[in-house]
């Protein structure tokens, strides 16, 4: 297996790069150096410690008992979605943004920090800070900007579209929630019910014909989208903001952007569309700006 690699990028972000782990991290204080330092030096043994426990993480809920600290954070994710199927898997970008966003946080003098991993966003905030992302897919473009006075510390973006397998039909669904893990897991499942069960225009696959080793078994997920009416994207929608509604009111997210097919949909408040010009992070469905320019 490779080694884990780091590098200093323009805008004095440090990418950490491990099989496919791919982490953009910006901070902004006095102590940035020695909070990468931190963060490099906790990324060593990440892969390697989900690879050690990946059975059990691939397993559904309810048969796992994983005990490396990323492990747990994803099973502690997905804990209240009992009601349908997933498993930890569905957490794991956002899990391991939030445990090196602790390591790059941990004891250092920073006003802000941020761990991007793929779109799945750890978020760190002195008092009196805040920070603004990006939301932008499908020709949709909106902001949201996290506050030190507000719980939020985690944004995630999970669709059909994306780098992982979806059941649903959106093309991107993005959550703001209390840690990165949890709006991961969100995202995931909120995609899932934007849907159109048995459609003729959208394609699906069992995910074990594309990846023999996916957590999802062989459920069918999602390989193509065909042309949808504006109410059969407005019926998908609903389904998915229903969800999205009573995660709102369960207190498991803060807010959830949701689009297909050049519809959006919001769920919650502080989420503003726009056309916010904010840097892009390729594939991401979230996106923030370097620490010099956040907000």
């Amino acid at each position: 297996m490779e080694r884990p690699s780091a590098a200093i990028l323009p805008g004095n972000r440090l990418h950490l790069h491990h099989g496919p782990i791919d982490l953009v991290i910006g901070a902004d204080g006095p102590d940035r150096a020695r909070a990468y330092r931190r963060a490099e030096a906790r990324f060593q043994t990440v892969l390697t410690e989900l690879v050690a426990e990946l059975d059990l993480l691939r397993a559904p809920i309810g048969c796992n008992r994983p005990t490396s600290p990323i492990a747990r954070r994803m099973v502690a994710a997905i804990t209240p979605f009992t009601y349908t199927f997933i498993t930890p898997m569905a957490a794991v970008a956002g899990a391991v943004a939030d445990e090196i966003c602790a390591a790059l946080s941990d004891g250092s003098d920073l006003k802000r920090a941020y761990v991007n991993n793929g779109g799945d966003i750890a978020v760190f905030l002195a008092p009196g800070h805040s920070l603004r992302a990006a939301i932008a897919n499908a020709g949709a473009a909106g902001t949201v900007t996290l506050e030190a006075n507000q719980p939020s510390r985690g944004l995630a973006t999970s669709g059909w579209r994306g780098r992982s397998h979806s059941l649903g039909i959106a093309d991107a669904v993005s959550v703001v929630a209390m840690n990165a893990a949890a709006a991961d897991a969100a995202a995931t499942l909120i995609a899932n019910a934007v849907d159109l069960p048995g459609h003729p225009a959208v394609r699906r696959q069992p995910a074990c014909d594309l990846s023999p080793d996916s957590d999802l078994g062989c459920h069918l997920v999602t390989i193509a989208v065909g042309a949808l009416t504006d109410a059969e994207i407005s019926t998908a929608l609903d389904r998915g903001q229903a969800r999205g509604q009573q995660m709102l009111q369960d207190g498991l997210i803060a807010g959830a952007v949701l689009m297909l097919a050049g519809q959006v949909r919001l769920v919650g408040q502080g989420l503003a569309l726009g056309n916010t010009q904010i840097e892009r992070n390729g594939n991401a469905g979230i996106q923030v700006a370097q620490a010099g320019r956040v907000g």
